[in-house]
């Protein structure tokens, strides 16, 4: 039996202040790719992110996206997997 796929988005940028999650130019956000679980999308996360660790004002976000699709996705499901 092969696992639910729960999308998740990883996406990244530089942000314009470091107290809010508001990028600095929409056309320069970095799509890093869209993974099917949680764990996936960490991995995507963290290597993205430790490669930019000299930019203070550069983030990346992991974005829950099956819980935009399905709404009545449970919450705490996606994590068990990290």
């Amino acid at each position: 039996m092969s696992e639910r796929q729960l999308l998740h988005l990883v996406i990244g940028g530089e942000l314009k202040a470091l107290d809010r999650p508001e990028f600095a130019d929409l056309d320069a956000v970095h799509f890093v790719g869209a993974y099917p679980n949680y764990a996936a999308a960490y991995d995507a996360w963290k290597a993205a992110a430790q490669r930019t660790v000299d930019n203070a004002r550069m983030r990346y976000f992991i974005i829950h996206a099956h819980r935009l699709l399905d709404p009545d996705t449970d919450e705490d499901r996606d994590h068990d997997a990290a």
